[in-house]
């Protein structure tokens, strides 16, 4: 892949696509392609191909997917997985027809099972029970994955599948019912801290262990391995530490200037209890993670402040 190349990003406006399109514009990439969805539905087979043939990329980015945290998962299951489903089958199997030269399929860390041992190898996967809130999404960005090693296997396209960590960042959902936990707590916080509220509240015992990457980590990782790794085995980005939900609230309460005091609701659910990723496989390759987790929520929270309007 070099800057002359034409490189398509699906989901450019999401936490993920925005990061990557960033990345390749200072890497001096200038033939990026890019549709927004009133452009471009990728649920629709035909005007994907049609695509495709049009614009003809060499490389393809596959952040495009419906996200969201455990309300979302729990009260959309259909839609999680239905979305999901069809946009990567479409992409990928229209990637292999117009013989695109490599594609980065964007999987997940909850692929891995409810229970899995910790740190979560990239062996683990298929060895037990989902966790049940987000099984539909896990279960479609599994299949992401197989249909990808599968083209590889059949035809011997060059198709990868990395698995994030949880991530944060600019452009994040900062929906208080779809978001995922980091950009709930920032928005919480800010909230509580601007209308004078004493306490904030928040789902679940607090004890859950979660790692969290900055999506600017994520994004140059990305490049990385489109240049670099080539095997038919998925491989985990993240970055090899993780904290408790209770400590992240602490954390975002103290960037935020809260002074109030912190609930927790232990009649909602919690989740998977750990998920934390074994990294020494994207580590042995040389590449690791940059931005440290209090400088990430501090970076975002400004990011947030500044487009609240619009987040």
């Amino acid at each position: 892949m070099d800057k002359d190349s034409k490189i398509y990003i699906a989901g450019h406006r999401g936490l993920v696509g925005s990061a990557i399109m960033r990345r390749l514009e200072i890497e001096g990439c200038k033939n990026l392609i890019t549709r927004t969805h009133a452009e471009l539905d990728l649920t629709r087979q035909e005007r994907v191909e049609e695509f495709f043939h049009e614009e003809r990329p060499d490389y393809v980015f596959l952040a495009a997917a419906r996200v969201g945290g455990i309300y979302a998962n729990n009260t959309y299951p259909a839609e999680f997985i239905y979305s999901n489903l069809t946009i990567q089958t479409n992409i990928i199997h229209a990637s292999y027809v117009f013989k695109v030269k490599k594609l980065l399929f964007l999987g997940s860390s909850c692929i891995y099972p409810k229970n899995c041992p910790q740190p979560m190898k990239e062996e683990y996967l298929l060895s037990g029970p989902l966790e049940p809130t987000n099984e539909p999404y896990a279960v479609a960005k599994i299949a992401g994955i197989k249909m990808c090693q599968a083209y590889n296997r059949q035809y011997g396209t060059n198709f990868l599948s990395v698995m994030p960590t949880n991530l944060y960042g600019p452009n994040d959902n900062f929906d208080l019912k779809t978001s995922h936990v980091l950009p709930a707590l920032i928005r919480k916080f800010h909230e509580a801290k601007t209308e004078g509220l004493s306490e904030v509240e928040i789902w679940g015992t607090g004890s859950p262990k979660r790692e969290f990457l900055h999506v600017d980590d994520l994004a140059d990782a990305c490049l990385f391995l489109m240049k670099n790794y080539s095997e038919n085995k998925i491989i985990n980005i993240g970055v090899g530490k993780d904290q408790t939900i209770r400590e992240l609230a602490e954390i975002i309460a103290g960037l935020t200037g809260f002074k109030g005091s912190i609930r927790f609701d232990t009649g909602k659910p919690d989740g998977t209890p750990v998920k934390r990723l074994d990294v020494s496989k994207i580590n042995s390759f040389g590449w690791r993670a940059r931005i440290g987790l209090e400088q990430g929520i501090a970076e975002t929270y400004k990011w947030y402040v500044e487009n609240v309007h619009n987040a």
